[in-house]
């Protein structure tokens, strides 16, 4: 029969259990494991793919606890789901006109990049493609974003400020698609943003167009008025404009906002 325990003993007893209460509650790392997880699911336009891959890791590490989740399509796709209420806490698209069409849905956007147009061609430019112009050339497999895509639209607006009649072979959902015609040997040249042909350096060049007959790219960032973690997903859209994120976006050959 166990004797009941007095005094100092019982004492001990009483601090010993609440001693291995606290550390099963810790993580090995000693870390509360009760601690609150955040996950943040960002909407963002395809030519962001690359560098927000490098921005999110830099944003997580500056906010332990905190899951950044991308879905990359064609700003239009985004705001189709947008409307269609996806589950999401923050938007970045590459036009304003996508976000001015979702005021009720959005919080007041930030631009926090610019970008450019160039015209991709295959490795070496083996159709010696100088200028807009010879985009017209018809012997010239030529491959462009849908007009109801951000930079489909910029591209139509510097070819017919020219008067060039472009017939391409094909018009895709979003740059990327583009950039991967190209890239396959599918399509001679293509206008994509400047900043997806630095991605494929080796396997598509980059033709660049004169400031005068270019068209500038403009990045609005904002949040989702259905998140259900408002607070955290103004923090990661605020952090995008800050000195940190503004250096991984120049480097990847976005212009400043």
């Amino acid at each position: 029969m166990p004797f009941p325990l007095t005094g100092r003993r019982a004492g001990a007893a009483v601090l010993s259990a609440a001693l291995l209460a606290t550390l099963a509650a810790c993580g090995d790392d000693g870390k509360d494991s009760a601690a609150p997880e955040t996950e943040l699911t960002v909407l963002a336009a395809s030519s962001l793919t690359d560098v927000f891959a490098t921005a999110g890791a830099a944003y997580e590490k500056g906010h332990p606890g905190t899951t950044v989740t991308f879905s990359f399509a064609g700003s239009q796709e985004l705001a189709a789901q947008v409307r269609q209420g996806a589950p999401a806490d923050a938007l970045v698209t590459a036009d304003t006109r996508t976000t001015d069409g979702l005021t009720a849905d959005t919080g007041k956007p930030t631009v926090i990049a610019k970008n450019r147009l160039v015209i991709a061609t295959g490795e070496g430019n083996p159709e010696k493609v100088r200028s807009l112009t010879d985009l017209a050339d018809p012997a010239l497999k030529v491959v462009l974003a849908a007009p109801e895509v951000p930079v489909g639209r910029y591209g139509k607006e510097i070819l017919d400020a020219r008067r060039i009649d472009v017939k391409p072979v094909s018009q895709e959902p979003n740059v990327r698609a583009v950039l991967s015609k190209v890239e396959l040997g599918e399509a001679d040249a293509g206008l994509v943003y400047r900043t997806d042909a630095a991605t494929a350096t080796g396997k598509v060049d980059a033709i660049d167009i004169p400031d005068a007959q270019n068209a500038i790219a403009s990045y609005p960032a904002a949040t989702l008025k259905s998140s259900g973690n408002t607070e955290a997903a103004a923090t990661f859209v605020s952090w995008l404009s800050t000195p940190e994120a503004q250096k991984i976006l120049q480097a990847a050959g976005f212009q400043k906002p």
